[in-house]
């Protein structure tokens, strides 16, 4: 059998804000249709790997790589708009939807980066245009129905129950058409019914569309059902990486959450 590439391939990489070590020397791969969660205590370093990865933080060192439509692209040094392009979306801690556009509006702006029609066709709106709108909608419409959204299109985002507007969050990062999805601690403030509904929406989009996802979250529950492999971090360094149970398992993971009463 032939060796499959990682769509993501992280190597060595390291942040670092003035002296402040923030990460360093944090390796990881994402294979073809995995879900692998990024965990850790506060201040461990995975939001910092996050916006490293999507584009948002320069690289002190190190490289990140996306494999994507049967190419690999080096993205270093790429603004987050371009790394979006290449087949990267990510959904934010802080909710970062357009409050006062309707649903359908903050779904139909995620997919700007795919379409083609130029400031000549946005003003004379020729039929190849006007086809092109179209698609946009209802491919927009097509995804706020996967998510359990499309009785609510033309409400305002802002007027949404919390998990309603996680759920439009990730609806928004569809439409860029991703071939990696990050996901930012999706679960947070979700009650327990909205965290099982979230669940098996993120299962249905890996099957779907053949998505490789990458999360971060303290909802231990939810990454041990949900994750094929868990990468733990503590002070800016990876200490574990492997499936639910190995890590659950691991005497440097228990320490990093229990504290050093672990080792008694």
């Amino acid at each position: 059998m032939a060796d499959i590439d990682p769509v993501l391939d992280v190597r060595d990489l390291t942040k670092y804000f003035g002296g402040l070590r923030a990460v360093e020397s944090v390796s990881l791969e994402i294979m073809p249709g995995e879900i692998v969660a990024l965990i850790g205590p506060n201040g461990a370093g995975k939001t910092t790997l996050f916006n490293c990865i999507t584009g948002l933080y320069m690289l002190t060192a190190g490289e990140v790589a996306l494999t994507a439509r049967g190419q690999r692209k080096r993205l270093n040094g790429l603004k987050p708009n371009q790394v979006t392009e290449l087949g990267m979306a990510r959904t934010f801690q802080n909710i970062r939807l357009f409050p006062n556009m309707t649903v359908l509006e903050n779904v139909m702006i995620g997919r700007h980066c795919r379409t083609r029609s130029s400031v000549f066709g946005a003003i004379f709106r020729p039929p190849a245009t006007r086809r092109e709108e179209q698609e946009v909608v209802d491919l927009s419409y097509g995804l706020l129905q996967e998510v359990g959204l499309a009785g609510l299109v033309d409400e305002t985002a802002n007027n949404l129950p919390y998990g309603a507007q996680r759920r439009l969050e990730i609806a928004r990062a569809m439409a860029t058409d991703p071939v990696l999805l990050l996901l930012d601690e999706p679960a947070a403030g979700m009650n327990p019914a909205e965290t099982s509904e979230l669940q098996a929406l993120i299962r249905r989009l890996r099957e779907k569309h053949g998505l490789s996802i990458l999360l971060i979250e303290h909802d231990m529950k939810l990454v041990m059902s949900l994750s094929d492999r868990v990468c733990v971090m503590e002070h800016g360094s990876r200490i574990a990486l492997g499936t639910p149970e190995e890590v659950s398992q691991d005497p440097r993971v228990i320490k990093a959450y229990l504290g050093e009463e672990a080792d008694a």
